[in-house]
C-alpha cells in the first residue's frame, strides 16, 4: 500500500505547496533557516496544511536532528534526555512538538532554559493559535506563523504527483471530487487517494464516494474556524446577501455547531443590525430560539434558514445599537444629570400625555442629549415621520 503521505512529503522549501509566503525565497521564515537563524517557532493553521512537512524541511535545511512529539503524549523525561545527549556538544536538535496548545503548565517551564540558551530549537505545531495557551515566557521568546488551507489549485498540482508516482490513472470526475471534497487538506485528498488505490488501479467516484460520501469541512468546534463561520454568516446577513448567508449557515451546520447558538447570534442581530428598521425580525428571530430548542436538528436546520432569508432581506438599522451605546459612554464618563422633578416619583408638575391626546411637550431630561439617530429607512422611517409629527424630532 503505497503512503502518499510520505513519498511526496517536500524535501526543500521549493517544493512545499500552498504556503508561498513561507517558503517563496524572500519570505522571512526562509531567509532565517537559510541564514541559519531561525528562533523558536510556533505555526498554526488548519489540519493537512503542511505544518509538519514545513518543520521537516527547516531541520534539513539547518542540518540539525530533527525530533517529532505530540503535546498529548510527550513525557518530561523524554526531553529530559535529548537535552542531554547535546549537552555538551556543538549540536542542537530540533524539536518538533504537535498539538503544541495541549502542552501543561509545566511543560512549557521545562522547555524556558533550553529556550532561553538556545541550546535547542523548539517548534510547535497546532490547528488552534497556541499563543492563548502558552505562558507570556515562552511567547516573548518565540515567533509565530500561520499557513492557510491549500488552494484546490496546489491540491490539482499535488494530486497529478501522486497520480504519476504510483502509475494510477483517475477518471475526471474522480479528481475534481478528491480536490473539492477535501476542504483544502492535502493529508485527507492523498489518503482517500491511497485508500482508493488499493481498490483497484484506476480511481472512479463511484469508489471516491462509496470511502467518503460526503465533502470533508472544518468542524465549527475548532476555536478559529467556529468564530471565522460565525463572523462570516453575520456580515453576511447584514450585508443582506442571502446565498452567502444560507452557505455559512450550512457550514455551521454541517460542522457540528448547536441550533441554539445559531439561533442566539441570529437574535442579537435582528436588534443590533435590523432594528426598528423591521421590528418583526427580532419576533421571528426570537421565535426561531424558542422552535429550535424544543425540535432540534435535522427540522431545526430549516427554521435557522427561514431566519437567515428573512433577516438578510430586511431593511437595516443599527440605531438603537448606536444609541445605547453612546447612553453607556455618557454614564461610564461620569455624565449624571439630575431627573426632572415632574417625572419622579413625586409627580411635581407631570403632565398626563394621555389627558392630552397622547402626546405633551414637557422636560424628561435637564439637559438636551441627542442619542438617538433615526435612519430613513423601512419601518424606522415611519417612526421618525410620526415622532416629527407631533414633536419637534429631527
Amino acid at each position: 500500500m503505497a503512503d502518499f503521505t510520505h513519498l511526496l512529503r517536500p524535501q526543500s522549501f521549493d517544493e512545499i505547496l500552498g504556503q508561498a509566503h513561507l517558503s517563496a525565497k524572500e519570505a522571512p521564515l526562509r531567509v532565517l533557516c537559510e541564514k541559519n537563524t531561525l528562533g523558536h517557532s510556533f505555526f498554526f493553521g488548519p489540519a493537512g496544511c503542511g505544518k509538519t512537512s514545513i518543520a521537516r524541511v527547516i531541520a534539513k535545511v539547518m542540518s540539525l536532528p530533527f525530533y517529532e512529539f505530540n503535546a498529548t503524549s510527550i513525557k518530561i523525561e523524554q526531553l529530559r534526555k535529548i537535552f542531554d545527549t547535546y549537552k555538551n556538544t556543538l549540536q542542537r536538535p530540533l524539536i518538533f512538538i504537535d498539538e503544541v496548545h495541549r502542552l501543561a503548565k509545566n511543560q512549557q517551564e521545562v522547555l524556558l532554559p533550553v529556550m532561553e540558551s538556545n541550546s535547542v530549537l523548539i517548534i510547535g505545531a497546532s490547528t488552534e493559535n497556541p499563543f492563548f495557551s502558552l505562558t507570556s515566557a515562552i511567547r516573548s521568546r518565540s515567533m509565530l506563523f500561520e499557513l492557510y488551507y491549500i488552494t484546490n489549485k496546489a491540491l490539482e498540482e499535488l494530486l497529478q504527483k501522486a497520480l504519476a508516482n504510483a502509475s494510477l490513472t483517475c477518471d475526471k470526475d474522480a479528481e475534481e471530487y478528491l480536490v473539492n471534497s477535501s476542504g483544502g487538506d492535502a493529508r485527507a485528498m492523498l489518503k482517500l487517494l491511497e485508500f482508493a488505490s488499493n481498490i483497484a488501479p484506476h480511481v472512479t467516484l463511484d469508489i471516491l464516494k462509496s470511502l467518503r460520501p460526503n465533502a470533508l469541512s472544518a468542524g465549527s468546534s475548532e476555536a478559529g474556524v467556529h468564530y471565522d463561520l460565525t463572523s462570516a454568516l453575520i456580515k453576511s446577513i447584514r450585508g443582506s446577501d442571502m446565498d452567502a448567508a444560507i452557505y455559512y449557515l450550512a457550514r455551521l451546520i454541517e460542522g457540528g455547531e448547536s441550533a441554539d447558538f445559531i439561533a442566539r447570534r441570529l437574535v442579537i442581530l435582528a436588534s443590533e443590525d435590523i432594528g426598528n428598521a423591521n421590528p418583526q425580525a427580532l419576533t421571528l428571530a426570537t421565535s426561531a430560539l424558542t422552535s429550535v430548542s424544543k425540535i432540534g436538528y435535522p427540522e431545526a436546520r430549516i427554521i435557522l434558514a427561514q431566519t437567515a432569508i428573512y433577516l438578510a432581506s430586511s431593511p437595516k438599522s443599527n440605531s438603537a445599537y448606536m444609541a445605547i451605546n453612546k447612553a453607556q459612554k455618557l454614564v461610564k464618563e461620569g455624565v449624571m444629570l439630575d431627573i426632572p422633578k415632574n417625572i419622579t416619583q413625586r409627580n411635581e408638575g407631570y403632565l398626563y400625555p394621555h389627558d392630552f391626546g397622547g402626546y405633551v411637550k414637557q422636560h424628561y431630561l435637564t439637559k438636551e442629549l441627542n442619542l438617538v439617530e433615526l435612519k430613513d429607512i423601512g419601518y424606522e422611517k415611519k417612526i421618525k415621520d410620526w415622532l416629527r409629527n407631533i414633536t419637534d424630532f429631527s
